[in-house]
């Protein structure tokens, strides 16, 4: 059965620290989301490629994916190549999503930027007939981006203050990449007791350039339709 929106990461752990809220949304409206992680995350510092596995499936679950899939384009050297175009088109022609969410191809982690570059020309090439995969063709209305390492300025927000506590519980399923007291594992940046403080106040000040508590922002090179300008910006005070 189709899917209404493929969310598409370089790695375990980048939608959710993204996107995750959106996703919770979107499943409470009875939308339909699925989740690919372009690599295992085989490089990582901390845990193995298991590990990572079995947490990425946890995570799916709290945030009620319809299925999560990792496909094998290599952590730490993801290459936008013809071949990885093709998998991915096949993908998408598979699921049929209406929207694709994907990293913005702008970022200080070469695999975030070129993940963008590689879905969003995927996602253009599954609309061209001629061009054989294992599905017919199918392009998805339109594809928007998330920021990770670099903070972007959004064109549009989300307000997840409802689904915070859930979008908590599938980041902390990637228990093995974050902090833990006592660990004995080399110290990264997402394994610092901040990264996770500095992940929450990034959606405390999206949330409050709209109004809200917390938001996720995404970025999108064509402007979404506003039927209700006015509703648009509810709860803003003049002079906000």
């Amino acid at each position: 059965m189709p899917v209404d929106v493929l969310a598409i990461g370089a790695h375990p752990d980048d939608v959710e620290l993204t996107c995750g809220g959106t996703l919770v949304l979107l499943k409470a409206r009875g939308r339909r989301f699925g989740i690919v992680d372009l690599t295992g995350g085989e490089m990582g510092t901390r845990g193995t490629q298991e590990t990572r596995r079995r947490e990425a499936e946890r995570a799916a679950e709290i945030l009620g994916a319809e299925f999560r899939e990792t496909l094998d384009f290599g952590d730490g050297g993801l290459s936008t190549s013809r071949q990885n175009e093709l998998v991915l088109m096949d993908v998408i022609r598979r699921e049929k999503p209406r929207l694709v969410i994907t990293s913005y191809p702008e970022d200080r982690h070469p695999d975030h930027a070129r993940a963008g570059q590689l879905v969003t020309d995927a996602a253009f090439y599954a609309g061209l007939r001629r061009i054989e995969t294992n599905h017919p063709a199918h392009r998805p209305q339109h594809t928007i981006y998330f920021p990770t390492g670099i903070m972007h300025e959004p064109d549009f927000v989300v307000d997840v203050t409802a689904a915070m506590e859930t979008r908590r519980a599938a980041i902390l399923a990637f228990a093995s990449q974050f902090h833990r007291e006592g660990s004995e594992e080399p110290e990264t940046v997402l394994s610092q007791k901040k990264f996770l403080d500095a992940i929450e106040a990034r959606a405390r000040h999206v949330g409050f350039l709209v109004g809200v508590d917390f938001g996720e922002g995404f970025l999108t090179k064509r402007p979404p339709r506003i039927d209700d300008p006015v509703a648009a910006f509810e709860g803003f005070e003049p002079g906000f």
